[in-house]
């Protein structure tokens, strides 16, 4: 009769040679540069750089404007944007699948299941934080600076380029907080992207799809390149911080 104790020590030893394996073939397709693997780390970087330029854009601004103006309701504004920050990324595919279907108001311009509609969702998923990050630096600016800037005859609008210049380095950490959040996105991509191969498959949704499948090399490969851009967004961040603390200081 077969010990049951031998049999799962050559499982387990099996697993441990397997899973070595695929890391030594992750390892290689890094180094080797597979046309499948660099096709689609560059669609993810494309999306999601893309997406947190959309978010500057527009939430630098209207951080900017909201930090610096007073009207009724600002603060219900202010908790909503707050609140926005941690929409759920599955919410936000779903919003945007609705918006670009056939029978959505923009479904006409057929972006739906291509990386432009992927654009829209990770921008919707950044823009609270841009937003709520910029108007909270510049409101403590504003507070601390209110007084030297209106001498000088800088109120309201004018006084919103000075501001950015001053807190350059705290808006790059909440953009770099923004790509990070887009990066390991998963959910609203692959709702409006529908994960098509060679043409909106990215890496989050990559790794889920072959890990299903049992690709562990590809899906390793992926998730090493994710896990170093999530340390260099958090070196980078962190760096940001640093320097702008010895500009103030």
């Amino acid at each position: 009769m077969q010990n049951p104790y031998k049999s799962q020590q050559k499982i387990r030893g099996f697993r441990v040679l397997d899973v070595s394996g695929a890391f030594a073939a992750a390892f290689a397709l890094i180094v080797g540069l597979d046309p499948q693997f660099l096709q689609v780390v560059g669609l993810s970087l494309r999306v999601t750089l893309t997406a947190v330029l959309l978010a500057a854009l527009i939430g630098v601004p209207l951080g900017a404007w909201l930090a610096l103006a007073r009207f009724p309701g600002r603060s219900a504004v202010i908790v909503l944007v707050n609140g926005l920050m941690g929409l759920p990324p599955v919410v936000a595919g779903l919003i945007v699948f609705l918006a670009l279907s056939r029978s959505g108001p923009l479904g006409g311009l057929g972006w739906l299941f291509t990386p432009t509609a992927m654009v829209i969702a990770q921008t919707l998923l950044v823009l609270p934080i841009v937003l709520a990050l910029t108007r909270s630096t510049l409101e403590e600016l504003w507070g601390e600076y209110r007084d030297h800037l209106t001498s000088l005859g800088m109120t309201g609008l004018r006084a919103i380029p000075t501001l950015i210049f001053d807190g350059r380095f705290a808006l790059a950490t909440g953009l770099l907080a923004g790509f990070g959040r887009a990066s390991a996105e998963v959910g609203a991509v692959l709702i409006v992207g529908g994960n098509i191969a060679g043409y909106t498959r990215t890496m989050t949704t990559s790794i889920a799809l072959e890990t299903s499948k049992g690709d562990l090399p590809l899906a390793l490969g992926l998730g090493i390149v994710l896990i170093a851009l999530t340390l260099a967004i958090n070196a980078a961040a962190y760096g940001a911080s640093r320097v702008g603390a010895r500009f103030a200081g």
